[in-house]
């Protein structure tokens, strides 16, 4: 593991840093670039599992850094709730109408389970999705839809338009019984039948009684107006990764209806953008999630390609720690997690996050996690990728009781709290920035 001082190649590494730093020159130079022309959109993507799902500490990266470099918007999004499970709290969804849903953890299937880790689906129309930013700030003008192979599902609206139909009804007279009158006379009375003033009036039998005023639906017919509500779709683009929509003022809120060609549904996620250049920051984040969960489907690769990716950034390995999983197996599939991202053409910077510190159950010592850590710093320079120590930062094992005590972790000893999680961003971010800071100054 890399000791709080380490000089490597030439650089020197003091305190809280990214080790490996020199291949983040190029996102660095990208960054440096906008901040003097203002011109550009960075994008960065960070996948992990139960600790980036719920965008705790991504949400603080991302505040800082777009407070730094400009807000370009939300990035990827993904309606966790109808997949019945936690998310951002920055956008809500809603919808009429239940959807089906399978996770990467669970064993392969033919699912369309895509750039979320979560597949999201449905075989028929009549739904209604809600999407609505509760934070202002990610206010957007362009909503690009994903979908597996691009394929055109959906539609777009910003409102329902009010229509009218004008039709025709029976009138309905009223009828009140007479003493002996039974309901055939009346029937012949109104030249209806009886079994229609049963089912006008509700009644089980031909018992009526004196008194009672029946409905009577009569042959004859008058206008009615009828009042429906329906989404008018939007004009949509579409390019090689997602059909999209540019708006010229911001929205809040828009609607995804069914695509009217459409024989079912299928959505992997929605990105979120404004028209200002700046640095838009990605979660993705699977409960339990583990890099072979997510090897085990291509399209997640193929899709990454629709964020148009300038750092990626991985916090996986709690879930492997947990399985007992040796650190060989795991940079096994660490190694084969970046392979498939090179077969898809992403050649992007990367930096790994080591996985934090946690015990198993009954408080026993998780030394899983602290051979991870080390092993990922051993490979860094020869694989090609930056590292940032969490692990370390946090103190590893020797460190967690004061965690605790610091109410940074959670009960479980798994899971830290919105403090824990914001506390690390705010560490990340202190890192890259010093990183970039040191680029800067020898430029």
């Amino acid at each position: 593991m890399i000791t709080k001082t380490d000089t490597l190649s030439s650089e020197t590494y003091e305190g809280n840093h990214i080790y490996n730093v020199k291949v983040l020159e190029s996102i660095f130079k990208k960054l440096s670039d906008n901040e003097s022309e203002k011109n550009q959109k960075i994008n960065i993507v960070h996948i992990g599992d139960s600790h980036i799902q719920g965008d705790l500490m991504t949400n603080k990266i991302r505040k800082i850094l777009q407070q730094k470099f400009g807000n370009g918007g939300r990035g990827f999004v993904f309606p966790y709730q109808l997949a019945k499970t936690n998310g951002s709290y920055n956008e809500r969804f809603r919808c009429n109408r239940v959807w089906s849903s399978y996770r990467n953890i669970y064993p392969a299937k033919s699912y369309p389970v895509g750039l979320s880790g979560i597949g999201l689906w449905r075989d028929t129309g009549g739904f209604v999705i809600e999407m609505s930013v509760k934070d202002p700030s990610y206010k957007f003008n362009t909503i690009q839809i994903i979908t597996p192979k691009n394929q055109n599902m959906f539609d777009l609206a910003l409102s329902s338009q009010t229509k009218f139909i004008e039709t025709t009804e029976r009138r309905v007279i009223t009828h009140k019984i007479k003493k002996g009158e039974a309901i055939s006379i009346i029937a012949d009375k109104y030249n209806v039948s009886v079994a229609e003033i049963k089912k006008a009036n509700q009644l089980k039998s031909n018992n009526i009684r004196a008194g009672r005023v029946l409905k009577i639906p009569t042959n004859q017919m008058r206008p009615k107006n009828i009042k429906t509500s329906e989404f008018v779709p939007l004009n949509l683009e579409s390019d090689a990764f997602c059909h999209y929509y540019k708006s010229e003022k911001p929205l809040d809120k828009i609607y995804l209806i069914p695509g009217k060609e459409a024989p079912d549904y299928e959505l992997s996620g929605l990105v979120l953008e404004k028209n200002t250049p700046g640095l838009t920051y990605s979660g993705i984040g699977v409960n339990g999630a583990k890099f072979s969960d997510y090897n085990k489907y291509p399209l997640f690769f193929e899709q990454l390609n629709a964020l148009h990716p300038d750092l990626l950034i991985f916090s996986l390995g709690t879930n492997e720690s947990f399985d007992k999983l040796e650190s060989s197996d795991y940079i096994q599939r660490l190694r084969q997690f970046i392979k498939n991202l090179k077969n898809q053409n992403i050649n992007v910077p990367i930096i790994v996050m080591t996985p934090p510190p946690s015990l198993f159950r009954g408080g026993k010592a998780n030394h899983y996690v602290g051979e991870y850590a080390q092993r990922i710093n051993d490979i860094a320079e020869k694989d090609g990728f930056a590292v940032w120590d969490l692990y370390d930062e946090l103190g590893g094992l020797k460190g967690i009781r004061q965690l605790k005590t610091q109410g940074l972790i959670g009960g479980d000893w798994v899971h830290y709290s919105k403090k824990g999680y914001e506390k690390q961003g705010s560490l990340f971010t202190e890192a890259f920035l010093k990183a970039y800071d040191n680029f800067n100054s020898k430029k």
